[in-house]
């Protein structure tokens, strides 16, 4: 092989690993981990081609002093597991925990959200 070759095939190389690190870190790598509680308001499967299931829950919200009002915070996620999505299904309206992971960006095979739950720590 003559030097140019070897240049443009470790050229190439270093490419396709920094294309790699790169998908990697932006699809694949867990950027957080965490919990988060509340009322589920609901859980559907949705999607053309791939059908993930998708959810919401809302989160107790804090009295405001000066106006009064109480705010909510909805937490919106996908659910991995298909055994876990069909429980919170037939538990609509229950007070759960729910322990999820973030990523960078969504897939269409693991749903619309960059939370993604794993599992569900308590349901009351």
């Amino acid at each position: 092989m003559t030097t140019s070759k070897k240049v443009i095939s470790i050229v190439a190389v270093l490419v396709i690993l920094l294309l790699a690190v790169i998908c990697y870190y932006r699809y694949f790598f867990v950027f957080g981990e965490g919990v988060k509680a509340g009322e589920l308001n609901y859980v559907v499967k949705k999607g053309y081609i791939f059908k993930t299931y998708e959810g919401k829950i809302i989160q107790s919200g804090i009295r405001s002093r000066t106006t009064g009002t109480v705010q909510s915070n909805e937490f919106e996620f996908s659910i991995s597991d298909k055994d876990i999505a069909e429980k919170m299904m037939a538990n609509s309206g229950k007070f759960y925990e729910l322990h999820y992971k973030e990523y960078k960006n969504s897939l269409p095979w693991r749903g619309f959200s960059v939370y993604v739950v794993d599992s569900i720590l308590t349901a009351k």
